[in-house]
């Protein structure tokens, strides 16, 4: 299921020239890598061992006021507090139907802190958003949402939310000859339906959150139908075995933005074979967002972990597609 529409997507530009960086330290430090690895020497990587991965909220795209996923699972639960009033008495349903927003941004900025008392409360709600519908009937609906909300601040389509200096890194990493990977908190079903158009990542390089499925042997077509129960919530420690499982390689290129990316980026690093952390600073209040909630952590390493923190405000020349 494609979510592109007709003139929606701007040029892809050259792959290697990363037009959208401003000159400095991080785009040298980048440039610099991918030659060093992809020419014969000590430090080229056979093709085959080029594998990058991203973390998706507030790395590839905008992740405030709140996730993408998370507006689009809680207009469901909205309409599940229209139907059933004494849901409006719990939370999430309560926070949905008062649309008290600080307390379900209260509830992602308590995880990145380790506090999960109350993302256990919007688990359990997000859970039952959308139980009982078949897989593909699933990606429709994200396919459809990603294709028509807009974002409640930023004046743009979330389908235009994406951090283009990103996206010209992914194509900048496969004309060198890597594999791109989206590793996301965020449900792998959600991604999928849109990683390929925005960008150029195939939904089996998917890696995320999942919820268990139960296999319906239907009379002419079998079913996989969604389960309110978490299979794995790929964040933190998550992220890196399941690269391995899915991948069997050692990532050379990791990009993330928050503490739940730490284990991510660390398990990149092997010497002495060479590797690249990036790590994205929200510092960019007039043309996105600036905030170090969920990221201080991994801000305090990055120094003396060798990871390249990427300013939103001084490294980017533009945030988002024009």
């Amino acid at each position: 299921m494609s979510i592109e529409q007709p003139g929606s997507q701007p040029p892809s530009p050259p792959p290697t020239s990363l037009p959208s960086w401003n000159e400095g330290p991080t785009k040298s430090a980048i440039l610099e890598f991918l030659q060093r690895v992809t020419t014969k020497g000590a430090s080229f990587v056979p093709v085959e061992e080029r594998v990058a991965v991203f973390d998706n909220d507030g790395t590839l795209w905008c992740e405030k006021p709140l996730p993408i996923q998370a507006d689009f699972l809680l207009g469901e639960i909205g309409k599940m507090g229209e139907r059933d009033p004494a849901l409006r008495e719990r939370q999430p349903w309560k926070a949905v139907w008062e649309k008290d927003y600080r307390w379900l941004q209260g509830v992602i900025d308590k995880h990145y802190r380790g506090d999960d008392s109350e993302l256990r409360l919007m688990a359990a709600g997000l859970l039952r958003a959308y139980a009982g519908l078949d897989v593909e009937d699933f990606e429709t609906h994200a396919a459809y949402f990603l294709g028509t909300a807009d974002h409640p601040r930023l004046n743009r389509p979330y389908r235009r939310c994406i951090y283009q200096p990103m996206v010209e890194l992914l194509a900048a990493l496969e004309a060198h000859g890597f594999t791109n990977y989206i590793v996301t908190a965020g449900g792998q079903d959600f991604m999928r339906p849109a990683s390929l158009d925005l960008y150029h990542v195939p939904p089996e390089r998917v890696i995320g959150t999942g919820i268990s499925l139960e296999y319906l042997d239907g009379s002419a077509v079998a079913h996989l139908i969604r389960k309110p129960e978490l299979g794995i919530f790929d964040d933190g420690p998550a992220k890196p075995v399941q690269i391995w499982q899915r991948t069997g390689r050692r990532p050379l290129f990791a990009g993330g933005n928050s503490n739940g990316d730490i284990p991510m980026l660390h398990f990149c690093a092997h010497p002495p074979r060479p590797s690249f952390g990036l790590l994205l600073h929200h510092d960019d209040e007039e043309r996105e967002f600036a905030y170090d909630t969920g990221a201080e952590e991994s801000l305090e390493r990055a120094p003396n972990a060798g990871w390249v923190v990427t300013s939103m405000k001084d490294d980017w020349r533009t945030v988002f597609p024009l």
